[in-house]
């Protein structure tokens, strides 16, 4: 099943979209005026730069033959001076440069998290977890060096280029006109290769993200793991899935790294051709050739396949960012299913009647998990779900807190329909505690007070009483302040609920959901618990799913829920009067005690 999952790579695009490039300037825009500053400075320094040849040149063919050592000494000086300006420019070009990079990837960082922040439940429903964390931390990552360095690079660099051509044309034209031979030659090569070049860099993207995972799924479920002996199979298919991904970056790097060789050898073929005609030229005296024209040359050359190298090496870091940019941007192109409607108002204060008219929702087209629902609640009952695995019971909560939208029908909390009031103002009235006890690393006061950040130390404690956690809470070596691990790792399964617990109710809430709220609590706990629960849902609405049948008890109504219906509805007295499904689960339930 692991296989299946994570060896399965994300689709491809035929092209590639360097639309995504015009997006990335939106987070370019605010620093447009640093960028301009630096590439000027970087402009003057490689302008400078190319008088280096040309003094050599004026050494060579006229101060050395005059015998003119004070101008040599003087254009040693200035050939001083412009080397202090380029290393005072490439000092304040890595500073500046590697600040805007970074100021750039925190703002994509930052979008692509609030983004994911507000995804519906079903987008991580259908996606490994590894496979998103890899997009906000590796994704954005690797698009770092191309904004801190390589735009400001390859401008420079082509702005250098045509300084390195046109200091070539003035020096001599016929010489130039050979050095530029070897340009169709490689830009032809560019553009041969650069279709693999997309296609195996874009797979080696899919195989990091199949990795990274899997290796997220594995730590998550180590208990599992080394509980069930799986930790050599689970070692095959770390072992597959890093071997697809190594094949994959060696066959993208493998044909990155022929760039290189390729501009050298063009490079190499060129400036010989410049030394057999340079010499033959000067042996004939054809075209103006001298020595120091030859030497210069010779240094233009160097000078000229240098830019070029950058700038193959820019179009494959380019190719490879595009990859991840369409990845990043897919992601925050993500569509938000559960939002705020155009014209949502704020809830007010709301009493907790709720009513569901015709509701219907399905995970997938077709295959409905609610039939027309219906039901209203009055103000302070609490309110049993039960029924088999599978049957709906955590949907139609879930639709109350809009974690899903309704396929059809309507939601209505104090006759509000939810569609109309803003999902922050409805969330905030309520109190949710899921199957799972989601605990954070900290204290255990901060996760606590995670359901009501303005609450007291004192609050926090009195809603850990009332769920009786406060006891195990103080025998920990520092109390409230003890840190937990991530997941809670150190705390039992029941002492994560009632944490759990004590989050939600300290949120003060007129709705309270209780989904599964005491499956791992022990009994003894759970009969503390119930009495000040008792106290706590007086007044307020509360819908308690449970599949121990002697927690819902004593609640107001009681649904029995399976094919999507509500198929019974009463109190516990009246369900068991009827001798139906909900009879025979109690039934069976008990006479396994």
């Amino acid at each position: 099943m692991a296989r299946n999952t994570y060896d399965k790579d994300e689709d491809l695009e035929e092209t590639y979209n360097f639309g995504q490039l015009k997006r990335l300037g939106k987070y370019v825009k605010p620093h447009i005026k640093t960028i301009i500053f630096i590439i000027l400075l970087m402009l003057s320094t490689a302008a400078l730069g190319m008088l280096y040849p040309y003094f050599l040149k004026q050494v060579m063919d006229v101060y050395v033959p005059a015998k003119d050592f004070r101008s040599i000494v003087i254009l040693g000086l200035f050939t001083l001076a412009i080397s202090i300006y380029i290393a005072l420019a490439l000092k304040i070009k890595i500073k500046y440069m590697t600040k805007v990079g970074q100021n750039i990837i925190y703002d994509i960082r930052t979008d692509i998290f609030t983004h994911v922040q507000e995804l519906p439940f079903d987008y991580f429903d259908n996606r490994p977890h590894g496979k998103i964390q890899v997009r906000i931390v590796n994704y954005v990552n690797n698009i770092s060096d191309i904004l801190s360095n390589g735009l400001v690079n390859t401008i420079t660099d082509l702005c250098s280029l045509i300084f390195i051509i046109i200091f070539m044309f003035m020096i001599n034209t016929p010489l130039t006109l050979v050095c530029l031979s070897g340009l169709p030659v490689f830009i032809a090569y560019v553009f041969i290769m650069k279709p693999q070049s997309r296609k195996r860099w874009r797979k080696q993207s899919s195989k990091s993200s199949n990795l990274n995972a899997y290796i997220s799924e594995s730590i998550n479920g180590i208990r599992v793991t080394q509980s069930f002996v799986r930790e050599e199979e689970n070692i095959k298919i770390f072992n597959n899935l890093s071997g697809a991904y190594r094949k994959a970056w060696l066959s993208a790097v493998h044909l990155s790294f022929l760039m290189g060789p390729f501009v050298q050898i063009i490079s190499t073929v060129t400036l010989a051709a410049i030394y057999v005609l340079g010499i033959t030229w000067i042996r004939t005296d054809f075209a103006g050739v001298t020595v120091g024209t030859l030497v210069a040359f010779s240094a233009y050359i160097s000078r000229f396949w240098q830019p070029i190298q950058t700038l193959a090496d820019f179009i494959n870091n380019l190719l490879t960012a595009v990859s991840y940019l369409e990845r990043i941007f897919e992601t925050i192109d993500e569509p938000v299913n559960v939002k705020d409607n155009p014209g949502a108002k704020i809830l007010p204060p709301i009493k907790g009647e709720v009513e569901y008219k015709n509701v219907t929702f399905s995970y997938e087209k077709d295959h409905p998990v609610l039939k027309n629902v219906s039901f209203k609640i009055p103000v302070g009952e609490s309110v049993a779900i039960v029924g088999p695995t599978g049957a709906g019971k955590s949907t139609i909560v879930n639709l109350l807190s809009r974690f899903y939208n309704p396929d059809s029908g309507e939601i209505l909390v104090d006759g509000h329909n939810l569609q109309d009031v803003t999902i922050k103002s409805l969330r905030t009235q309520m109190g949710v505690m899921m199957q799972d006890s989601f605990i954070f690393k900290g204290t255990i006061m901060d996760n606590i007070r995670y359901g009501n950040m303005e609450a007291t130390d004192e609050e926090v404690i009195q809603a850990a009483k009332t769920v009786q956690a406060h006891n195990f809470i103080m025998e920990l070596e520092d109390g409230y302040n003890t840190e937990v691990n991530e997941r809670g790792s150190r705390l039992s399964v029941g002492q994560r609920q009632l944490i759990s617990f004590a989050r939600a109710l300290l949120a003060n809430p007129r709705i309270l959901i209780l989904d599964e709220a005491t499956s791992s609590i022990d009994t003894e706990t759970e009969i503390l618990l119930q009495r000040g629960l008792n106290k706590l849902l007086k007044g307020r609405t509360s819908f308690i799913i449970a599949h121990r049948l002697s927690t819902i008890k004593n609640c107001d109504t009681i649904f029995y829920v399976n094919n999507g219906r509500i198929e019974e509805a009463g109190s516990h007295y009246q369900l068991m009067a009827q001798l139906g499904e909900y009879y025979k689960l109690y039934s069976a339930q008990f006479a396994l005690l």
